[in-house]
């Protein structure tokens, strides 16, 4: 990364910089070779309230020359998935509630963006025959890109931090749910 552009090392620092809390396991990826000329990924692992495992991936790409579809030269590109109870998968406003937990996360971290789209997925399958698990599982899918106006990315960067815990229902930080221990 010696020679990679400034901006991009100053923004994959920038990342860098962001602490997860206590409940999340965040650690780089390989990031995708094909979409950009320089790329960074971070993955993010996280346990909610009753048990409920998220997962994500966080993307920045780089292209010195700009894309016209980004208006800019850097993008972040996310995905989210959780599983979801069965009572929440059959909720008609799951996939609004799940675009807002994006676009609040990205208004409270102070990120500034453009060129934000996305797609949420609800997904439930059922197992049969020799299949071990569970008979049905229901995920919920989150996809999105957004251009940051400047190289100043851990807004960014904490912003997908906070839809993670979004995701997995975590409480806010130093707040403990009832029937529940910190770590637990």
């Amino acid at each position: 990364m010696t020679h990679a552009p400034e901006l991009f090392r100053e923004a994959v620092a920038a990342l860098q910089a962001v602490r997860p809390r206590p409940e999340m396991t965040v650690e780089t990826v390989r990031a995708p070779q094909r979409l950009a000329p320089w790329a960074h990924a971070l993955s993010c692992e996280t346990t909610g309230p009753a048990d409920v495992l998220a997962s994500g991936r966080l993307v920045l790409l780089h292209d010195p020359e700009g894309q016209e579809a980004w208006h800019g030269v850097l993008r972040m590109v996310v995905y989210v998935r959780a599983e979801l109870d069965r009572e929440l998968a059959t909720d008609p406003f799951l996939p609004a509630v799940g675009w807002s937990w994006l676009t609040d996360a990205l208004e409270h971290s102070g990120a500034s963006w453009t060129a934000l789209g996305g797609t949420v997925t609800e997904t439930s399958s059922a197992r049969f025959g020799d299949i071990s698990g569970p008979a049905r599982s229901d995920d919920l899918e989150l996809r999105a890109s957004w251009t940051p106006v400047d190289g100043q990315l851990e807004p960014h960067g904490e912003a997908f931090l906070q839809l993670m815990s979004s995701v997995a229902g975590l409480p806010p930080v130093g707040v403990t749910l009832f029937g529940h221990h910190q770590g637990s």
